[in-house]
């Protein structure tokens, strides 16, 4: 069952059909072929989605939708260039910690891509940047948006690893930071390497203009995470939170969230959150059967003796999730994965907070990179060129990201120094152990 279910999903897949659709279609085939009645899938469908945590996902989807309508990213753009936009190559940099401030309260790089690319792509094109090289830039950067906290793929792997989402938000800062202060660094020295952005300086706001006219939007990510540390909200009733905000601030405060613009923020963000809520059934379905045909259990079993030490472990994970993520999406290749291989990196004594920090930023990497990079599509989308122009100028960015991920595992895994599971404890009791302590959260676990 699970080899015929394997086969029909990477079919699927290779006839172009939805990820969504094809994980489905795997998933009812060995529903059939294990005798179990249908209503069985639907039950299973129900409970992968039915966790308080995921409610977090439409609500910042729709929370990053309105910031963009409500003129809240176009002066998170202006107060970015004031700092670092007056040197050759700035508005490139505008770019990268625009992006960084904007996932703080959106959680998705699509988002992240269309409202911040929606302003920046054409501006930097005017600035004199090649087209395909502002999409790539934008893409790249608005990857930032599912590594810092608050981010949707660390909601996903929390609920299905029974991981508090609190300690992944506050593990995921580092590895952001990095990566976005990598990014920053490479598109300044790129820019006067190739002679772009000699006129980045014009139009720049002096900082406390800028500062003055984006109070509201900078205010906004204080309030959220400082809500979600401080320990007033969960991320969920933090989603809900940001919701409000950018209705308030977009409405009343900059005035720009009219009727039109609101109903235009909310279709999109119902379409992005069913489309993600339908992948998570499938994948729940399909993560069910697996696990009863016993899948898990054989994996670890081949991964502990093909693999005898944590290092190589995670050297052989990393470069699988890089692979899986060009072709599944993230939030599928969690659901199905985290179940599995989280009981085997806890059995190498890896605290499950540092693998899922691993899990998230490696298959972030799959939204910039052919065939399914979601970012590529959007930015694409708003520079207005084709997919196969784009590709060249992906290059450095991955090649960016490949020499900072190994950094990104050492830090994390120095953030959770002695937190994790001790060397030469037994798997068993230790994911029993976790799964009792998950369960005296409450409904939501992203508590403590």
């Amino acid at each position: 069952m699970p080899l015929t279910m394997l086969v029909t999903m990477c079919l699927c897949f290779a006839l172009s059909i939805p990820v969504a659709v094809s994980i489905g279609l795997a998933a009812m085939l060995g529903t059939w072929q294990s005798n179990a009645i249908m209503l069985l899938a639907v039950k299973e469908m129900f409970t992968a989605i039915d966790k308080f945590p995921l409610a977090a996902i439409p609500f910042f989807i729709l929370a990053g939708n309105l910031m963009e309508a409500g003129g809240i990213s176009r002066r998170l753009v202006e107060f970015a260039k004031s700092i670092v936009g007056g040197v050759q190559g700035g508005l490139a940099a505008t770019c990268v910690l625009t992006c960084m401030i904007f996932a703080a309260v959106s959680g998705s790089g699509v988002a992240t891509t269309f409202a911040i690319g929606a302003i920046l792509i054409p501006a930097l094109v005017k600035h004199g940047y090649p087209a395909n090289y502002a999409a790539a830039l934008q893409a790249t950067a608005a990857e930032l948006g599912v590594v810092i906290p608050p981010s949707i793929p660390m909601i996903i792997f929390g609920v299905s690893a029974e991981v508090s989402i609190g300690e992944l938000f506050i593990a995921g800062f580092g590895p952001g930071l990095l990566i976005g202060g990598a990014l920053m660094v490479f598109a300044i020295v790129y820019a006067r390497v190739k002679g772009y952005g000699t006129r980045d300086h014009e139009g720049r706001l002096p900082f406390l203009v800028a500062t003055r006219q984006a109070a509201f939007a900078l205010l906004m990510p204080v309030i959220i995470l400082g809500g979600i540390y401080g320990g007033v909200f969960t991320p969920t009733e933090a989603s809900v939170t940001a919701v409000f905000y950018a209705l308030l601030v977009g409405t009343a405060v900059h005035r720009e969230l009219g009727w039109h613009a609101l109903t235009a923020a909310l279709r999109k963000s119902v379409v992005s959150s069913a489309v993600i809520m339908f992948i998570i059934a499938n994948a729940g379905l399909f993560s069910y059967l697996i696990t009863r045909a016993g899948v898990p259990e054989q994996i670890a079993t081949f991964l502990r003796a093909a693999l005898q030490s944590p290092e190589f472990f995670l050297l052989g994970v990393n470069a699988a999730l890089f692979v899986i993520g060009m072709f599944i999406d993230g939030a599928a290749s969690i659901i199905v994965l985290a179940p599995i291989l989280v009981p085997v990196a806890v059995g190498f004594g890896i605290d499950p907070v540092h693998f899922g920090l691993i899990m998230v930023t490696n298959l972030a990497l799959g939204m910039i990179t052919p065939p399914f990079g979601v970012n590529l599509f959007a930015a694409c989308a708003v520079a207005g060129i084709g997919l196969d122009a784009i590709i060249t100028r992906l290059v450095p960015f991955v090649l960016v990201r490949a020499v900072v991920a190994g950094g990104e595992a050492a830090l994390t895994r120095r953030c959770r120094d002695g937190r994790g599971p001790r060397h030469g404890a037994t798997e068993p009791a230790l994911w029993a152990g976790r799964r009792r302590a998950a369960g005296t959260r409450g409904q939501d676990i992203e508590r403590g």
